[in-house]
């Protein structure tokens, strides 16, 4: 399969100022075969102005739109991944890109690719099937025998790349070290940062890293992305930059380990970009408390064999949650119905493969929390309805209780309190009928005459006369009361 073809690195200088020589780029894409991308650069410094054809003459030079940035579609620093549906070199005046089932004059295509290799199909989407810096497509404009370009894609973009911005060179967009190197990549940049406590790492020109905390590196301006497609000097598969542009990464990518408590993240397998090394052993715990669950998905998945192994544990038991590796794939998502769960990577001391990038949102229940707060306003109205009863136990008139306004009726209300409140006021009403009708029923009797007072007389204890008197609005009380005319009653209740 044609393949394109690298020229040879130059030495690197002594020190800032005088770097190895770019590397030329050919490529098999190129009909006849042997025709070049782009011609060989020579790089004098990190922030030289001298052209690279191999970016400046095929870019699609169009300012990134940080608006036009929207969620994540890549997770690798190349954009192989890419499955997105740009079909034109940039989104703004961009040429159009050409099917790759109409491309047979071109070594890829879908007759060469049937089965989606590379992304590829019936389709003209920019797509990255070489392992190049970024994703492409062909042309039908050529221009100097070019047929192909980069295609701009904001959205392409892996977290932790902060993108590429210009460098006018006094001072740098990052101010703390700098170094260079004939075996540069992304990673091997990222980890001399880190070990140095810096939280940007940037390269320039396929071999200079710079190092810094500036949080005003984009000062300068940013630029698009294929403006830093050089490629790294160590890998030919990595964007370091470009010539008077610096890409910028957050040193957290492709660390051994690190504490997580933000709702989302994406982590990244030791050594990311790069493949990682042999013999690591690492954790990551992710604590976000407060959530009832958290969502996890593999967006990138390449573990070389079953000993080398990526495991969740349980954050409170160390449980081993589930486990996978080149053998036991994990499915796209899953979730894990914990707020602290712990990632574990282990490889051997045998393969090495690209690694993995998985994603993580934490999730809290708003359901959970909305019952909370209907508990705790049910319990309150409770106790307000609780106090309204004992002050109305304590009065002998019947009490209104205003509950709702008639114009915002209140429909948390529980209908159980409606049907109490209810039921006390027709038991208050019934209780004044009962009284006025006794009233009426005591006034309609004669008042006894002598004879009948004398036989009141025999009247024996065991026919005792009760009156119940009821009060409204409070409890039931029955008085045990003789009539007066019982001269011979001694009831401390009625007295003289």
């Amino acid at each position: 399969m044609p393949r394109e073809i690298h020229g040879s690195l130059g030495g690197a200088g002594a020190g800032a100022g005088a770097g190895p020589a770019a590397a030329s780029l050919a490529d098999g894409r190129l009909c006849p075969r042997g025709e070049l991308r782009g011609a060989p650069v020579v790089a004098s410094g990190a922030s030289t102005s001298s052209p690279n054809p191999s970016v400046s003459d095929v870019k699609a030079a169009v300012p990134r739109s940080s608006d036009a940035a929207g969620p994540a579609e890549c997770y690798t620093a190349n954009g192989a991944d890419y499955r997105g549906t740009q079909n034109q070199t940039s989104q703004y005046a961009g040429k159009p890109c050409l099917f790759w089932n109409e491309t047979f004059e071109h070594p890829y295509n879908t007759l060469k690719y049937p089965n989606g290799e590379g992304g590829l199909g019936e389709h003209n989407y920019c797509r990255n099937p070489d392992g190049d810096v970024s994703p492409w497509c062909y042309i039908a404009e050529h221009e100097d025998g070019i047929y192909w370009k980069y295609c701009e894609i904001p959205s392409c973009r892996m977290p932790g790349n902060l993108g590429c911005y210009k460098d006018h060179g006094e001072p740098p967009p990052l101010t703390g070290t700098s170094e260079t190197s004939n075996k540069l990549t992304i990673q091997t940049c990222i980890s001399s940062c880190r070990s140095q406590q810096f939280k940007f790492a940037g390269m320039e020109s396929g071999y200079a890293c710079f190092c810094g905390n500036n949080p005003d590196y984009w000062r300068y301006g940013e630029a698009a992305s294929t403006e830093c497609n050089s490629v790294c000097f160590g890998d030919h598969t990595q964007p370091c930059g470009g010539d008077g542009r610096v890409i910028l990464f957050d040193t957290l990518i492709g660390a051994c380990g690190g504490n997580y408590t933000s709702a989302t993240a994406v982590i990244y397998s030791p050594d990311f970009p790069d493949t990682y090394g042999t013999g690591r052993g690492c954790y990551w715990t992710i604590q976000v408390p407060g959530a009832s669950q958290i969502h996890f998905s593999f967006v990138l998945f390449e573990i070389k064999d079953a000993t080398d192994m990526v495991e969740l544990l349980d954050g409170y038991t160390y449980h081993v949650l589930a486990r996978f590796n080149g053998k036991n794939r994990p499915p796209h998502t899953f979730n894990i119905s914990l707020d602290f769960v712990i990632l574990y990577f282990f490889s051997d001391e045998i393969n090495q493969a690209q690694g993995f990038a998985i994603r993580y949102k934490a999730v809290k229940d708003s359901v959970h929390q909305n019952k909370i707060t209907m508990n705790q306003t049910l319990s309150e109205k409770i106790h307000e309805h609780a106090n309204l009863s004992i002050n109305a136990a304590r009065s002998s008139k019947i009490l209104y209780v205003i509950t709702t306004s008639p114009s915002h009726p209140s429909s948390s209300m529980p209908e159980w309190t409606i049907y109490s409140l209810t039921a006390l006021l027709i038991l208050s009403v019934t209780a004044i009928l009962a009284k006025i009708f006794l009233h009426i029923t005591m006034k309609s009797h004669q008042i006894p005459s002598a004879n009948e007072m004398e036989d009141s007389n025999e009247v024996t204890a065991a026919g005792e006369i009760w009156s119940i008197f009821y009060q409204p609005s409070t409890s039931i009380s029955i008085f045990k009361k003789k009539l007066r005319s019982q001269q011979d009653d001694c009831n401390p209740l009625v007295g003289n």
